[in-house]
């Protein structure tokens, strides 16, 4: 039975938010799970609420936060409130270890710091500490308790896997809905390197060529979203690419973002106008 969508609780650096109209064309309520390797703050699992779904990411804070949310969503949100949005108070919680605190105080230490940090930036140092500044500037008000909730309900239909998007994938079998958004690793210009050291870079472009070729080979539909440069286009050989144009929200200030092109690479056959394609 499908359920009424949720807004995701994260701000997330790279988040395909703004481009779920889009996206969503790709998707059929006919397909068998909805599965995301790359799953961040999961804008597209929770506007499509699929009855089935796997999420994966290589960040196991991530992933262990989405599945405390799952459990004990309630007094998590009641925690998170009730924390004041302040300069000291950001710095003091990004001071805690982690591995001191409970899996609660872990998520809502997570969530705090997601939502009051510079540009929604997970960045952590060679330590492994996130190392995000505050967020001088005004953001987002939070989700609302009832939003929390649905996104938590929605979590208590996916499995949640901590690990290489490879194992994730392992998962695939016929029928299924891969979406794929990789940090980019591009080599021509920087286009975004925030989320810390070895989490996707070129030699990852080509298991993840090797991947869609095993998808394929499944039975299953694929739909990556990528930017639109050397490494992209080569990646979309044999498949069915979109140029599309979005606006970029990583540069920090508003004078600082632009326009900028993407790909939408998919082996997925669809007769849906895909807006602003090229």
């Amino acid at each position: 039975m499908m359920m009424s969508s949720a807004k995701p609780f994260l701000r997330w650096a790279g988040s395909k938010k703004k481009q779920i109209p889009r996206l969503s064309l790709f998707w059929s309520p006919t397909y068998s799970r909805y599965i995301e390797p790359f799953a961040g703050s999961c804008s597209l699992f929770f506007a499509l609420s699929p009855d089935d779904a796997i999420l994966g990411d290589k960040n196991a804070e991530l992933i262990e936060m989405y599945s405390t949310v799952r459990d004990r969503s309630e007094e998590i949100y009641n925690r998170i409130v009730a924390i004041p949005r302040t300069r000291d108070m950001y710095y003091t919680l990004r001071a805690q270890s982690p591995a001191t605190l409970t899996r609660v105080e872990r998520a809502v230490r997570f969530i705090y710091l997601n939502r009051n940090c510079f540009n929604g930036i997970f960045r952590t140092n060679t330590h492994g500490a996130f190392n995000v500044p505050f967020a001088s500037y005004r953001v987002g008000a939070f989700v609302t308790h009832d939003e929390f909730l649905r996104a938590a309900a929605l979590l208590h239909r996916a499995k949640l896997c901590a690990g290489d998007f490879g194992s994730t994938l392992r998962h695939v079998r016929a029928g299924d809905f891969v979406y794929l958004d990789p940090p980019y690793a591009v080599e021509s210009r920087r286009v975004f390197k925030e989320y810390g050291a070895h989490v996707f870079g070129s030699d990852d472009i080509d298991r993840l060529r090797r991947h869609l070729c095993a998808i394929h080979a499944k039975g299953a539909h694929f739909v990556v979203s990528y930017a639109d440069c050397r490494e992209a286009r080569a990646l979309a050989n044999n498949w069915v690419s979109y140029r599309v144009r979005l606006r970029r929200h990583v540069a920090g200030f508003a004078r600082g973002r632009r326009l900028a092109y993407e790909l939408l690479i998919t082996n997925t056959a669809q007769s849906c106008k895909i807006t602003g394609a090229q």
